[in-house]
């Protein structure tokens, strides 16, 4: 039980694994889009970054919707630099899995990116997500800008209405500035594509989240 425990509590830094200095190694092409995945990106194109449990499947959510240009899977919201995979999963580096997308903002607005995060996981749960359980699986939504601040808040508040009708609890999400983010391992790079038969274990409520700039205020009427 003790390890169990230690899983779905975040470590004090003092406790994180000390981690390196050397980034980890990425074959910076997608394996679907064959577009570049590290920066530097073309000019007008926007950065978000969703955890929304196991990466494998998270990634493959965002690399299928419409304006999005280019993902990647890594590391983000811990205290360890630059953590091997090996590393996070024993919950000593505090690290979340997250997808990084690269979007056109005038092919997809970012609420819509917004609403597929929230329906391709349940956000109530904690420190899990279905059979996943650890402080890498926690839902998280981490933003560049203040406007992407506010329409994260905005959809959350919103969505959080449509679950208290249907029974569910109250979101778990944590909103915050971008932290750093480390790439991880190339493998786990589009393993849904390389891998088409592989675990992935997201899964939604099946409860659409409102989108548009009106959505909290929408959601408040119904």
């Amino acid at each position: 039980m003790l390890g169990w425990r230690k899983k779905v509590e975040m470590p004090r830094p003092e406790e994180a694994l000390p981690g390196r200095a050397q980034p980890m190694p990425v074959l910076d092409r997608h394996a679907v889009t064959s577009r570049p995945i590290a920066p530097p990106y073309p000019e007008g194109l926007e950065i978000a970054m969703f955890g929304l449990g196991c990466f494998w499947g998270a990634e493959r959510v965002f690399w299928k919707a419409p304006g999005v240009w280019t993902t990647a899977v890594g590391y983000a919201g811990g205290f360890t630099p630059n953590p091997t995979y090996e590393e996070v999963c024993t919950g000593r580096t505090g690290h979340n899995e997250v997808v990084r997308v690269v979007f056109d903002p005038k092919l997809v607005g970012y609420e819509t990116l917004l609403a597929r995060f929230w329906e391709s996981h349940d956000p109530t749960q904690g420190m899990r997500q279905g059979n996943d359980v650890g402080t890498q699986y926690r839902s998280g939504i981490y933003v560049a800008t203040p406007e992407q601040r506010r329409l994260a808040e905005a959809s959350r508040d919103a969505y959080q209405r449509v679950l208290e009708r249907a029974g569910y609890g109250r979101i778990t999400t944590e909103i915050l500035d971008a932290p750093e983010f480390y790439f991880a391992e190339d493998y786990h790079q589009q393993y849904l594509a390389k891998n088409p038969f592989g675990y992935c274990g997201l899964g939604g409520t099946g409860l659409a989240c409102p989108v548009g700039l009106g959505a909290a205020d929408t959601a408040e009427k119904r």
